[in-house]
């Protein structure tokens, strides 16, 4: 078993945005969980007076570095900011609505212990959201994620994502860094196509929902904002973007 010292290579890098008390309680179930790091960096992307107050009275409290936008730019600044901060080999990078479950501690060593086994594996994926198409087993607890080149399900394309994982400090070296500027989910989709086109091995855990909870407070709900029409149930519309996604994701792909 890897100690807890093993953790000293990792930095935890913590996106935050006026959710203060969400910040708390996940730095609360860290320290319940004894789970310690060679660094907590928060990035906090311009939150308001409130908020950023809090967050400076928990530095205290929790002793993490934080680095601060004066205004708010966006998911993909504050990435890009936080990660440049990291001095590790390794950044655990969670945003600051998710809260780790029991049981967290030992896949984290699981995960560390893989990407120093092979250095070809870029990231190691703690949660998603549904199940990706292509896998291939790599260990008991553990599957590789595929982009087949002729691969017929779009998803094909999330193997990466900005749901909880630990990846190698040197991630905006080799993929680029966020794209910046735009919406968040159109930051992530950027980053999910510059990693494939880029050769990137991402490995989920198989039982990737018992890891995290994604937890949005009365107050501190997602920041991601969605049309609502987007997000009713329509059979036409669900086909039209279906195949929309169908034909511009694999174009993105190879293209």
């Amino acid at each position: 078993m890897l100690t807890e010292m093993a953790f000293r290579e990792i930095t935890l890098l913590i996106t935050h945005y006026n959710r203060s008390n969400s910040l708390e309680r996940l730095l609360k179930s860290l320290v319940n969980q004894e789970l310690f790091f060679g660094e907590i960096i928060v990035a906090d992307d311009g939150s308001n007076e409130q908020h950023l107050g809090h967050a400076k009275e928990l530095a205290n409290t929790y002793h993490f570095t934080l680095v601060e936008s004066p205004v708010n730019q966006g998911l993909g600044h504050n990435l890009n900011m936080g990660q440049n901060a990291v001095k590790t080999p390794y950044t655990l990078y969670i945003q600051e609505d998710f809260v780790p479950t029991i049981g967290f501690k030992k896949v984290l060593e699981e995960a560390l212990r893989l990407l120093l086994l092979d250095p070809g594996i870029d990231v190691v994926r703690f949660f998603a959201n549904f199940g990706l198409p292509y896998t291939k087993p790599l260990t008991k607890d553990f599957s590789e994620l595929l982009v087949p080149f002729w691969g017929g399900n779009y998803n094909k394309v999330f193997a990466y994502s900005d749901n909880p994982h630990l990846r190698r400090s040197n991630f905006l070296e080799k993929f680029g860094p966020y794209r910046e500027g735009i919406p968040g989910d159109r930051t992530e989709y950027h980053m999910c196509i510059s990693f494939i086109k880029h050769g990137g091995r991402a490995v989920l855990y198989n039982r990737f929902q018992s890891l995290f909870q994604h937890i949005n407070t009365p107050g501190e709900e997602s920041t991601m904002k969605r049309a609502q029409w987007k997000l009713k149930p329509n059979p036409f519309i669900d086909g039209l973007k279906y195949l929309y996604r169908q034909v511009r994701y694999n174009i993105d792909i190879r293209f």
